[in-house]
């Protein structure tokens, strides 16, 4: 084989294979035989036909054609073995002569990621409060939940259920006819359209009311915006919530139950808490992500960002399709060409490979591991999170290598992500280049030291007066 290197640069090479008839000839006899076992040649049994004979019948093309399925990928193998070229993905290939074979790779090496003095990387972790009115807020919101709706013989206030014949009509076009639908009017419900519960407001039981609304020009449908639409509503039923008192009996009968309202209380103060600080975590991942972000470099081939795209839009695909939307059906509503979408999928395809390669380096430098019993030990959690029947079908979801792989992943990005936040709160980094700067720091602080005590032992030294200073 001859291999030449069109071009090397730190993130990508060129190589051009060309194929002797030597090393070609053990992939065409390989090829021959895949191919023998096919094609029927009158006077021979299947596999049976001499090469040369199978050679005039289909050709040396055919022969060749078979062969670069294994030929080009086998050879290439051996040239980056020989050249000592670690490939990063899957190379670019492209044929360019069958007689001798020859063909172009562009191999994408391993990406250049220099993290910067992540170490210095120092957020403030914001302290939580949790207040009374929080928390008599969640308490109120359990009491709703809990108390009964019950007929009332009264007009219709904001946060009565009411049930309700609706129609409404627009250019004499029926656009609503429900019967008997349940409605809780209040300022927030912009249901069907905003304005409607203040028409509700007063009614009583049995009474019917005609009233007309502006479609907004921002509606969905837009042969509706902007136009008025009639409404007759009839009031069947008016209920309320009948609240509980907020109490120790209250407080027993909650989901699980609690002994007491104190108890109760202490719950939602502990989980509005535990709310916050996961907030704040989240919040302190965000900001050091973006912080380390600001001091990386990131070198890598056009190539490995063109497969990320790839990656990006087959996602997009599967998701459609998983909706049993076609691609094709999706662009026409879009109004955009493949091209198009994938250019405007480009900058988030680029941000989420700088980001996997920066903490894939973080976890490199930082020693971060995932192990089998750390896989095993969270597929447990999830598995007795479900219980129930659905515990054994869990079970043998999460059995598969796939499903491993997954977990593996979403462990190490945690793991990462949580080393990232503690070196960002001070913790002290295992890197190497942190150690060294440890120790250049103390052997600088020793130094210092060491010369103030001499100079100590030795006396101050003699200031210079400006006069003497201006002679010197």
């Amino acid at each position: 084989m001859n291999v030449t290197k069109d071009s090397v640069t730190t993130t990508e090479v060129t190589l051009t294979i060309s194929m002797d008839a030597d090393d070609e000839e053990p992939f065409l006899n390989r090829s021959y035989k895949r191919v023998a076992s096919r094609v029927r040649i009158p006077g021979f049994r299947p596999g049976k036909a001499p090469r040369a004979v199978v050679e005039n019948h289909l050709g040396r093309e055919a022969l060749v054609q078979e062969a670069l399925e294994f030929m080009i990928p086998e050879s290439l193998d051996q040239v980056l073995k020989d050249e000592d070229i670690q490939a990063f993905m899957e190379p670019q290939l492209e044929v360019i002569d069958m007689a001798p074979v020859s063909f172009k790779a562009v191999v994408a090496l391993e990406p250049i990621v220099e993290l910067g003095e992540f170490q210095s990387i120092r957020l403030e972790r914001e302290a939580v409060e949790v207040t009374d009115e929080q928390v008599d807020h969640v308490l109120e919101d359990l009491r709703f939940e809990a108390a009964p709706w019950e007929p009332v013989e009264r007009p219709l206030a904001f946060g009565d259920l009411v049930s309700m014949n609706v129609k409404g009509t627009i250019e004499g076009e029926d656009v609503i006819d429900d019967k008997g639908i349940d409605y809780i009017p209040s300022m927030d419900n912009n249901m069907p359209f905003p304005g409607f519960s203040v028409y509700l407001e007063g009614m009583t039981e049995e009474q019917t009311k005609d009233f007309t609304l502006t479609v907004p020009d921002d509606y969905p449908q837009e042969n509706y915006a902007g136009k008025e639409c009639k409404f007759n509503v009839e009031v069947l039923a008016i209920k309320e919530k009948n609240l509980p008192e907020l109490d120790d009996e209250f407080a027993k009968g909650v989901r699980d139950g609690y002994e007491s309202l104190e108890a109760l209380t202490d719950y939602v103060r502990q989980r509005l808490n535990d709310e916050g600080e996961a907030a704040e975590t989240r919040r302190l991942e965000a900001s050091s992500l973006e912080e380390l972000k600001k001091l990386a470099k990131i070198e890598a081939s056009e190539l490995v960002y063109q497969r990320e795209l790839d990656l990006m839009y087959e996602e997009r695909q599967r998701s459609l399709r998983n909706q049993r939307i076609d691609m094709e059906l999706y662009l026409s509503y879009a109004g955009q060409t493949e091209e198009e979408l994938r250019e405007q999928m480009k900058p988030q395809a680029e941000e989420r490979l700088n980001t996997m390669l920066m903490l894939r380096k973080l976890a490199d430098v930082e020693n971060i591991e995932v192990s089998d019993e750390d896989v095993e030990a969270e597929i447990t959690t999830l598995i007795s999170s479900t219980g129930g029947e659905s515990e054994a079908a869990m079970k043998q979801a999460l059995s598969t290598e796939n499903a491993k792989e997954s977990i593996r992943s979403t462990l190490m990005n945690r793991k990462i992500m949580a080393r990232l936040v503690e070196i960002t709160q001070g913790g002290e980094s295992s890197s190497p280049a942190a150690t060294a700067t440890a120790e250049s720091e103390e052997t600088e602080e020793t130094s210092d030291t060491t010369e103030t005590e001499t100079k100590q032992e030795t006396g101050p030294e003699e200031e210079s007066s400006p006069a003497e200073e201006a002679t010197e």
